[in-house]
């Protein structure tokens, strides 16, 4: 099968945000905001790399569809905590949850993917 290279190349996007706000929040960011920045990057890099994956090994519609749910997720998540901490819109807390929705609902089709039959193996 081949990579799925749309997921890839949002993956790649979603890695290298996370890497340039990770290093904005070390260097550049208010003790306030650095917390946020960080957490935010912090998951946006690790389904980034989930996304990254997938988009080269998945084997199915079921994983590629994990994969942009995780990424996507990563992506509103680390979004709406860097836009409370660095635009003070607190409002954006509310528009968290729906990023911590996908990354889960992304983990949670990788539960069913593993229990298909026509799951490939390698």
């Amino acid at each position: 099968m081949s990579p799925d290279r749309k997921l890839l190349a949002f993956a790649g996007f979603n890695g290298a945000m996370a890497v340039a706000l990770g290093a904005f929040a070390a260097h550049g960011a208010a003790p306030a905001v650095k917390t946020l920045l960080t957490t935010g990057g912090h998951y946006q890099i690790v389904h980034a790399v989930l996304a990254a994956a997938l988009a080269l090994f998945g084997t199915n519609r079921l994983l590629s569809l994990a994969g942009w749910l995780a990424s996507t997720g990563g992506l509103i998540f680390c979004l709406a905590l860097s836009m409370i901490g660095l635009l003070s819109l607190p409002v954006m807390g509310a528009v968290a949850p729906v990023g911590g929705a996908l990354m889960i609902a992304g983990w949670v089709l990788i539960l069913f993917a593993a229990f298909q039959s026509n799951l490939a193996k390698a």
